[in-house]
């Protein structure tokens, strides 16, 4: 392709992660568009088979002028028989097991597996449309798919940087514990496997990345919105003041995301602020079954093993790095066999199931 890459920023981790509000903050921004996450394109937008389906803008993604536009100008064109093809095609070769694959693939150690490049070509094709209608700075992806990030490290056409954003695993098993119209409720062990899980996956490509990832807590960027957006745009490559006020707020306009979380239909001011509420809705019980499986991770992460029933959590360093573990802390492993005696199994890693 001629001309310059173009430039991405791929946001990977686990789901209800804050993905949907950063994407949205950045769209803000001049030459950025925020376009949700394209992985679903197909199912939800073309097809119409997923949940939360509409583009952000309100219309239906295929009455979209961006998308109805962007999807015409595709190489096999946004035909239901190709999202047909992209989904069967999707579910052989971006599951979250498939991220090893992908990543040597994507180094150069191993041939690409048939099927990846054509796959690739769609969502690359997509981006150089996204930047030629309103995101010649940066188009920010936020699909969170570990083997498609990996994927995507190994185009020529694309400058991507990862961003990998995490959150308290007992944080989003409160949100998936109950149904809701655009995701099926999950049990608190299962959330925290797959968020265990798809964080490792999204760590092993950031490793491969090397200074093209940054890891973020979204509880950083609740409650220091400003300097955490900053970060943000720095790794982005983008220089632009910080487009929240030092309250937080934030005048949030019109987007053109595919899937994300309802809240990207919301305009007018918003005020970004910490939310955990799952400190004291969520029983001790189901506490103890989302911490069990993301023992891992929590330390790294900058997370307590046990958690306080108040509000607040550690502060993490400017830099991601997680906080030590301390002598009075119980260890992960001590955790795990405790957790074992009283009947506590974590679930498969991800990766065997999704």
């Amino acid at each position: 392709m001629s001309g310059p890459p173009v430039r991405v920023l791929y946001i990977t981790g686990w789901m209800r992660s804050g993905s949907t509000l950063l994407g949205n903050v950045l769209n803000e921004l001049p030459g950025v568009r925020h376009i949700g996450e394209l992985h679903f394109l197909w199912k939800n937008g073309v097809l119409g088979s997923g949940t939360n389906s509409t583009c952000g803008c309100g219309m239906p993604l295929t009455e979209c002028p961006l998308w109805s536009e962007a999807l015409a100008a595709l190489p096999a064109g946004g035909t239901e028989a190709t999202a047909h093809r992209m989904l069967a095609l999707q579910g052989a070769l971006m599951r979250t097991r498939h991220t090893r694959d992908r990543l040597a693939e994507a180094r150069g150690t191993r041939p690409a597996a048939p099927g990846v490049a054509e796959l690739l070509d769609q969502s690359a094709a997509v981006y150089r449309r996204i930047a030629a209608r309103g995101g010649d700075r940066l188009v920010v992806d936020g699909s969170k798919c570990p083997a498609e990030a990996a994927a995507l490290l190994g185009r020529s056409d694309l400058d991507v940087r990862l961003l990998h954003i995490v959150r308290d695993p007992r944080a989003t098993a409160l949100s998936y514990r109950s149904a809701k119209e655009y995701i099926d409720p999950m049990s608190p062990a299962r959330s925290s496997g797959y968020w265990t899980g798809f964080n490792l996956a999204s760590e092993l490509v950031g490793t491969a990345a090397g200074d093209r990832y940054l890891r973020v807590r979204h509880e950083d960027l609740c409650a220091r919105p400003r300097q955490t957006v900053a970060e943000v745009l720095r790794f982005a490559g983008l220089g632009d003041e910080v487009p929240v006020d030092e309250s937080g707020r934030i005048p949030l306009g019109v987007n053109h995301t595919v899937t994300g979380n309802p809240d990207r239909l919301r305009r007018g001011l918003t005020q970004i602020r910490p939310d955990e509420r799952w400190r004291t809705a969520l029983s001790p019980a189901d506490i103890t079954a989302a911490t069990v499986p993301a023992l891992p991770l929590l330390g790294r992460y900058g997370y307590p093993v046990t958690p306080s029933r108040r509000s607040g959590t550690p502060p993490t360093p400017a830099n991601g790095t997680a906080h030590p573990r301390t002598a009075d802390t119980p260890s992960p492993k001590a955790d795990a066999h405790t957790a074992a005696r009283r009947g506590i199994v974590a679930p498969l890693w991800p990766g065997e199931l999704w």
